[in-house]
């Protein structure tokens, strides 16, 4: 149990420990270094949060995090407009990003199905998808979702939401390994993955 002589620097530690994956011994460590910094310095790190909370927007098409009301990817003329990559969140965006082997366009739902987390359809962003897939302008749906359980559920769903309408459903192709979260793939694989994707309706006879 960490002894505080401070309680302004107890509750930075409680605030900093309640981070993902950080410890309170590594969240001393974080604000002590902060302590060193030039009061300007540490303004500019509190503000930058600050900002991110308040100004960050989602995409109004793709629903990517955004800086303004339309995304860069979504904004960019040279993106094969025919083409929707579906993800489960902004981490996947930029792990497919960084592949750099594709040009197309995505739709961030904003998480999976899945029971056990409380997670329904409803709760994702699935009827925008299908709006989209309806209104004609794309010929291919990617789905790009982890290889799970609730991953493939996912997929599940939204092809037979999607099966009614006249555009080609495909699925990375499993060089990512089953049970994997799409963000640690290495971007080989990954790349791979996209460039050889296959037809939804394949996949499920494996």
């Amino acid at each position: 149990m960490l002894s505080f002589p401070s309680k302004l620097l107890e509750d930075a530690v409680n605030q900093m420990s309640s981070l993902p994956g950080v410890g309170r011994k590594t969240a001393l460590r974080l604000v002590l270094s902060l302590l060193k910094r030039e009061k300007s310095e540490v303004d500019r790190f509190a503000e930058a949060f600050i900002r991110l909370r308040s100004d960050l927007i989602q995409c109004s098409v793709c629903h990517n995090i955004s800086d303004h009301e339309k995304c860069t990817i979504c904004s960019d003329p040279s993106r094969d407009q025919s083409l929707i990559c579906v993800v489960e969140d902004v981490r996947d965006v930029m792990a497919i990003e960084n592949t750099s082997q594709f040009r197309g366009l995505y739709h961030v739902l904003g998480g999976i199905i899945s029971p056990m987390e409380g997670t329904s359809p409803a709760d994702l962003k699935i009827e925008s998808l299908i709006s989209r897939a309806a209104s004609g302008e794309a010929s291919e749906i990617i789905m790009a979702l982890s290889a799970t359980m609730e991953g493939d559920t996912t997929n599940f769903y939204i092809y037979r939401k999607l099966s009614h309408l006249n555009i080609k459903i495909s699925t990375l192709a499993r060089g990512v390994s089953v049970g994997d979260e799409l963000e640690y793939a290495d971007e080989i694989t990954l790349g791979r993955s996209i460039i050889n994707r296959t037809p939804f309706d394949q996949s499920l006879q494996r």
